[in-house]
């Protein structure tokens, strides 16, 4: 694997990892806003919503990254 492949290689694996992080972060913070619970205020469910939402279509874009990096290692011909 030249250094290039290893370069693109890990960027993608790097992307992936994100994009899962952020998945987890997103679903965890949508479930808070879907289970009931008395303490809950209007502003803490906006708040959940709004880190729900950004951390959902940021894990979209990682995940999109990760597979562009993937397309270009298949293009250089090594692929996993």
């Amino acid at each position: 694997m030249n250094f290039e492949a290893k370069i693109l290689s890990e960027k993608m694996a790097d992307y992936k990892r994100f994009a899962i992080v952020l998945l987890s972060v997103g679903v965890f913070f949508y479930l808070g806003i879907i289970l009931p619970s008395v303490t809950n205020s209007t502003s803490d469910i906006n708040i959940m919503m709004g880190t729900s939402v950004v951390s959902l279509t940021l894990s979209i874009f990682f995940f999109f990254r990760s597979k562009h990096y993937k397309n270009l290692l298949q293009k250089l011909g090594e692929t996993d």
